[in-house]
Protein backbone atom coordinates (compact mmCIF):
# COMPACT_ATOMS: atom_id res chain seq x y z
CA UNK A 1 0.00 0.00 0.00
CA UNK A 2 1.40 3.55 -0.81
CA UNK A 3 1.56 6.45 1.27
CA UNK A 4 -1.26 8.28 1.86
CA UNK A 5 0.42 11.42 1.23
CA UNK A 6 0.63 10.65 -2.33
CA UNK A 7 2.26 14.22 -3.74
CA UNK A 8 5.46 14.91 -2.33
CA UNK A 9 6.47 18.23 -0.62
CA UNK A 10 9.53 20.41 -1.56
CA UNK A 11 12.18 19.59 0.71
CA UNK A 12 13.23 22.87 1.96
CA UNK A 13 13.45 23.82 5.42
CA UNK A 14 10.63 26.17 5.28
CA UNK A 15 8.50 23.36 3.58
CA UNK A 16 9.52 20.71 6.38
CA UNK A 17 8.59 23.57 9.52
CA UNK A 18 5.41 24.02 7.93
CA UNK A 19 4.10 20.61 6.42
CA UNK A 20 6.07 18.09 8.56
CA UNK A 21 4.73 17.18 12.23
CA UNK A 22 7.00 16.80 15.15
CA UNK A 23 5.14 13.38 15.65
CA UNK A 24 6.39 9.95 14.95
CA UNK A 25 6.11 8.59 11.76
CA UNK A 26 7.46 7.21 8.49
CA UNK A 27 8.95 9.85 5.81
CA UNK A 28 10.07 9.35 2.22
CA UNK A 29 12.43 11.07 0.25
CA UNK A 30 12.71 11.41 -3.68
CA UNK A 31 13.49 13.60 -6.44
CA UNK A 32 11.76 13.31 -9.96
CA UNK A 33 13.35 10.20 -10.96
CA UNK A 34 13.27 7.97 -7.78
CA UNK A 35 12.79 7.37 -4.22
CA UNK A 36 15.90 7.94 -2.60
CA UNK A 37 15.63 6.95 1.26
CA UNK A 38 12.59 5.51 3.55
CA UNK A 39 12.80 5.66 7.56
CA UNK A 40 10.69 5.77 10.39
CA UNK A 41 11.53 8.05 13.44
CA UNK A 42 10.05 9.61 16.24
CA UNK A 43 9.97 12.97 15.39
CA UNK A 44 9.01 13.42 11.61
CA UNK A 45 10.27 17.07 11.47
CA UNK A 46 13.44 16.89 12.64
CA UNK A 47 14.56 13.77 11.00
CA UNK A 48 14.13 15.57 7.73
CA UNK A 49 15.98 18.80 9.29
CA UNK A 50 18.49 16.88 10.00
CA UNK A 51 18.67 14.90 6.69
CA UNK A 52 19.13 18.66 5.19
CA UNK A 53 21.60 19.79 7.76
CA UNK A 54 23.90 16.38 6.57
CA UNK A 55 25.47 17.92 3.34
CA UNK A 56 27.63 14.62 2.27
CA UNK A 57 25.57 11.58 2.76
CA UNK A 58 24.10 9.05 -0.54
CA UNK A 59 21.25 10.25 0.16
CA UNK A 60 21.99 14.08 -0.64
CA UNK A 61 24.48 13.17 -3.47
CA UNK A 62 21.04 11.78 -5.17
CA UNK A 63 19.69 15.45 -4.99
CA UNK A 64 16.61 15.07 -3.30
CA UNK A 65 13.62 17.21 -3.88
CA UNK A 66 10.28 15.97 -2.06
CA UNK A 67 9.18 14.30 0.96
CA UNK A 68 6.16 12.39 1.66
CA UNK A 69 5.06 10.97 5.56
CA UNK A 70 2.58 9.35 7.42
CA UNK A 71 1.93 9.80 10.95
CA UNK A 72 2.29 6.18 12.89
CA UNK A 73 2.27 5.04 16.13
CA UNK A 74 5.53 3.26 18.02
CA UNK A 75 4.59 -0.07 17.93
CA UNK A 76 3.64 -0.23 13.44
CA UNK A 77 6.57 1.94 12.83
CA UNK A 78 9.10 -0.74 11.34
CA UNK A 79 6.47 -2.94 10.13
CA UNK A 80 5.03 -0.16 7.85
CA UNK A 81 8.78 1.56 6.97
CA UNK A 82 9.38 -2.35 5.50
CA UNK A 83 6.22 -2.59 4.04
CA UNK A 84 6.89 0.72 2.01
CA UNK A 85 10.80 0.01 1.56
CA UNK A 86 9.63 -3.49 -0.41
CA UNK A 87 7.10 -1.62 -2.42
CA UNK A 88 9.50 1.73 -3.44
CA UNK A 89 12.64 0.11 -3.41
CA UNK A 90 14.19 3.27 -2.33
CA UNK A 91 18.08 3.69 -3.51
CA UNK A 92 19.27 4.06 -0.89
CA UNK A 93 17.77 1.78 1.53
CA UNK A 94 19.06 -0.88 -0.68
CA UNK A 95 22.13 0.24 -0.25
CA UNK A 96 22.61 -0.20 3.33
CA UNK A 97 20.89 -3.49 3.26
CA UNK A 98 22.98 -4.88 0.88
CA UNK A 99 25.84 -3.20 2.22
CA UNK A 100 25.02 -5.20 5.96
CA UNK A 101 24.22 -8.53 4.19
CA UNK A 102 27.68 -8.45 3.20
CA UNK A 103 28.86 -7.41 6.82
CA UNK A 104 27.16 -10.44 7.93
CA UNK A 105 28.62 -12.80 5.62
CA UNK A 106 32.56 -11.37 5.92
CA UNK A 107 31.81 -11.22 9.71
CA UNK A 108 30.45 -15.12 9.34
CA UNK A 109 33.47 -15.77 7.54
Amino acid sequence: MPFAQFFPRPLTPDAVCAYAPASPGVYGISNSHEWIYIADTDNIRDALLYLLQDVETSITERQPTGFVFEVCVRPSLSVRRDRLVREYEPACNLVSANQSSENAAVTAH
